[in-house]
């Protein structure tokens, strides 16, 4: 499925002054003929070791000791390994600069703007890195954080890895369950949490978490509450335990421990909806390469830019979004619904501070859209020149809702990896334009290709693969030293090839749609759709808020059962029904037709926001479900159990 139509295009000035443009400027110095991104692309996967030991000394890493080689074992996946010999630290690479500009500035509802410049940053991570010091940490020790997204998390974060100590966070709208079920596998000693956050306007306590948390961990040693709702919050029930100011100590000297390219740095959680959440390890050197590769290159991050992405620290985005103080920009943390105290609010935000680029989630951008506003009619976006989407698939009708009532001048970088590879398989691109419903290109460094029964295709739907190793796979999963479940969970389906379990297509641009979790894919009659075009019909439907579809087995087939969440006094008549399966029909296929539609009041999500199709097909069949604290509305699930309806 592609589509000619081009919704923007990078102006001459535009490309000139790309740093991508800079990049194979620098690289052709050293005799290459590179004169497009095609060509670059190719070139960065044909010969990975001068590819990633280029853009290295391109992107000025800081390190103590360089690299003895670029890589072994290239032709082992997994196994490669990167930059043997290479001493560095994550945290000094991202305090490089020590000015006076502005690093970071921390918005929240309900609470005051809260701005570090960067010679600020540097001197309370100075202050909480003795802190940890002077409380035991060595490096490879875990320190964890149950945390809101505000200038607390990042200078916690950066202490910690400035001692090369690794860090791992959740969001405080986890529940304890959730909290344990992954760190009680890390074994952290040092626990931040927050005593609260806000929400749509209401304060939620966490201490009670927190403390069964401390209780239940035998390793955390001492916990720092940061004071979040409350200016002094009780926290004598919660043992070993000081308030966040009681732990800055005096002005420390910053010093930076030096560790090899592949030591831990943080430890990502899978999303826990199917078992135990995984622990998957990603190390200091990677990390910070494919970081920087995506902001610098794919991201065009510059000095100047004020750089935005809703998140929380419970999802790899907020690890991302942090890595781009190594580009010396403002970073905008943002904690708390994004449509409060009004619809418009991160519109607002954007106007007010400046934001040049733009991040966020598809589903933002549909909620946006359902709610018909126009902030580029009643917002001076003029500061904006990037709009970044992830999560989960934009539909072409995000494209169209982005361009008419957002920015048309703006560049749509919607772009799909995870936290698996601490980055993105594919991504923007400021040299290439936008076609609808696309996105603009595989990313540097990264093989990408689509599978059908393991042979590459173009212009069809297939298994989304990477056939080479890159410096930001997994160093593996926490505590297991035989790799298997690491190599079960990408490389089973394929030998020697990460099979990243999505369902995708390579466009006769070059580009990518991604058509949801191939583990969710409908298989009616033999065959293969993704969810995601389904869902992209259904967006047009104003009727319907949301919609998650599965396949069920029935009558020796599978046949396909859409659920939907209707707007308030909506109700799912014969003539909705009709309007549906026509609208699905007409853009798609016959066989694309939902047999069975059916109305529920909530549709269950993950906390980073993602439609669980996985859970809700396991209800269905009667599978039991291992947990329900992966989820942000587990109550939903009710909805989804003995349904007459699909017992016929």
């Amino acid at each position: 499925m592609t589509n000619n139509q081009i919704l923007w295009t990078p102006s001459e000035q535009i490309k000139k002054q790309a740093n991508m443009t800079a990049f194979i400027d620098w690289v052709n110095q050293t005799g290459l003929s590179i004169n497009n991104y095609a060509s670059l692309y190719q070139w960065s996967i044909d010969h990975p070791d001068h590819f990633w030991s280029s853009f290295w000394e391109f992107s000025g890493i800081i390190s103590s000791h360089g690299w003895d080689r670029v890589v072994d074992n290239l032709e082992a996946m997994p196994g490669a390994s990167w930059f043997p010999g290479a001493q560095l630290n994550f945290a000094e690479n991202l305090l490089r600069y020590k000015d006076d500009r502005t690093a970071i500035i921390a918005c929240a509802e309900n609470r005051p703007e809260q701005k570090l410049s960067y010679a600020e940053l540097n001197r309370e991570v100075g202050r909480y890195a003795n802190f940890l010091k002077t409380s035991g940490i060595k490096p490879g020790d875990r320190v964890a954080g149950y945390i809101t997204n505000g200038v607390e998390a990042v200078i916690a974060m950066l202490a910690t890895t400035s001692i090369g100590a690794v860090w791992s966070s959740c969001s405080p709208d986890f529940g304890a369950k959730g909290v344990l079920a992954r760190f009680l596998q890390i074994e952290p000693r040092i626990l931040f949490a927050v005593d609260g956050y806000r929400y749509n306007g209401k304060k939620h306590s966490i201490l009670d978490r927190v403390k069964t948390v401390v209780q239940s961990i035998p390793s955390i040693e001492k916990t720092v509450i940061i004071p979040f709702l409350d200016p002094f919050p009780d926290i004598s029930e919660i043992q070993n335990s000081i308030i966040w100011q009681d732990a800055n100590t005096s002005s420390c000297e910053l010093e930076f421990t030096q560790m090899p390219f592949e030591s831990p740095l943080f430890i990502m959680y899978s999303s826990g909806t199917t078992g135990k959440p995984k622990c998957i390890v990603h190390g200091i050197g990677g990390s910070l390469i494919q970081l920087l590769k995506e902001h610098r290159l794919h991201t065009d991050l510059k000095r100047d830019d004020v750089l935005f992405f809703f998140t929380t620290c419970g999802w790899m985005m907020w690890n991302w979004l942090v890595g781009a103080l190594a580009s010396g920009s403002t970073l905008i943390l943002y904690d708390g619904s994004p449509f409060f105290p009004a619809e418009n609010a991160m519109w607002d935000m954007s106007e007010r501070l400046d934001i040049s680029i733009f991040g966020t989630s598809a589903r933002f951008i549909s909620a946006c859209a359902k709610q018909g506003l126009t902030p580029g009619k009643d917002y001076d976006l003029s500061a904006m020149r990037i709009l970044l989407s992830t999560g989960s698939p934009l539909t072409s009708k995000g494209f169209d809702y982005v361009y008419q009532n957002i920015k048309e001048d703006v560049q749509l970088s919607s772009m799909s990896g995870g936290t698996d590879i601490m980055g993105c398989f594919v991504i923007g691109n400021p040299l290439y334009p936008v076609y609808r419903g696309e996105i603009q290109c595989r990313a540097l460094g990264m093989a990408v290709d689509v599978f059908e029964d393991s042979v590459p295709v173009r212009g069809r739907q297939g298994e989304l693969v990477c056939t080479k190793p890159f410096p930001s796979m997994p160093l593996g999963f926490w505590n297991e030293p035989d790799d298997s479940k690491y190599r079960s969970a990408y490389f089973e389906r394929f030998d020697g090839v990460w099979a990243h379990g999505d369902y995708a297509e390579i466009t006769e641009h070059d580009g990518m749609i991604i058509y949801g979790r191939s583990d969710a894919v409908l298989n009616p009659g033999g065959v293969r759709i993704g969810t995601a075009e389904i869902y992209s019909q259904i967006e047009k439907i104003d009727e319907v808020i949301e919609s998650l579809c599965i396949g069920q087995r029935f009558d020796g087939d599978v046949r396909i059962i859409l659920f939907i969440n209707l707007r308030k006094n909506v109700a799912l008549t014969d003539d909705l029904k009709t309007k549906i399966r026509d609208t699905i029909r007409k853009n798609t296929s016959t066989r694309h037709v939902p047999e069975k539609i059916i109305a529920v009041p909530d549709i269950p999500r993950t906390l980073s926001g993602k439609i669980t199709e996985l859970v809700v097909r396991d209800l269905v069949h009667g599978y039991p479900i291992k947990t329900t604290e992966a989820l942000a509305n587990p109550e939903s699930l009710q909805y989804f159990q003995d349904l007459p309806d699909l017992q016929n």
